[in-house]
């Protein structure tokens, strides 16, 4: 049997390395335009949902174009750029927060006098069956009818029903009720320069 030096070796492994790594760039090249279109698209999905419209990955810009008419960014305290929506009846804000294992995000609609008209959660890895109810529709209501107007909501074990500030928090999701907690007072403090009339239409002032 031929035997191999292990200066081969070592070069053979460096060689099939380099190789294995500029496929994997190619692959992650090519795919990276797709990728961006369907992260697109669900970001446009969700943030349709704020506002009561289902959509797919197919009509999702289509329905959007005709429902939100502008995106904005504002630059917020800590130089962090912050965007928004408008369309008719108020704005879309955008949520970025913490979770027990990692990152949670969502969309919240809001009309010109901070009262929450629809929300949609996400994460990446919470608890199924626990912190990972976040993105469910069960949850998402219970903001409805909410006020984001002088001080943001807050996630509470029996919460006052009666309160527009408190929001029932699922029961055995401490930390990740608190990453919601938190993620909307960012948003508060962050949004809080917005005044609402900006997203009137002319009719309205």
């Amino acid at each position: 049997m031929k035997q191999f030096s292990n200066k081969y070796m070592l070069l053979y492994a460096l060689g099939l390395a380099a190789v294995v790594a500029l496929v994997l760039t190619i692959v992650a090249t090519s795919l990276k335009p797709r990728q961006d279109k369907n992260r697109d698209a669900e970001t446009k999905q969700m943030i349709l949902k704020t506002i009561g419209i289902e959509a797919t990955r197919d009509n999702a810009a289509e329905l959007y174009d005709k429902n939100i008419d502008s995106e904005i960014s504002f630059i917020a305290e800590d130089g962090t750029e912050i965007p928004y929506y408008t369309f008719d009846n108020g704005i879309v804000i955008s949520l970025k927060g913490n979770g027990l294992w990692g990152p949670i995000w969502g969309y919240m609609a809001l009309d010109h006098n901070g009262t929450v008209l629809g929300a949609v959660f996400d994460h990446q890895g919470e608890t199924p069956g626990l912190g990972a109810e976040i993105a469910t529709d069960k949850f998402a209501k219970r903001f409805i009818g909410k006020q984001m107007d002088e001080h943001p909501i807050v996630l509470k074990k029996n919460a006052d029903k009666n309160n527009t500030y408190e929001v029932d928090a699922i029961s055995g999701s401490t930390m990740t009720c608190n990453g919601v907690t938190e993620m909307l007072e960012k948003a508060f403090n962050q949004y809080r320069t917005i005044t609402f009339s900006e997203s009137k239409t002319e009719d309205e002032q």
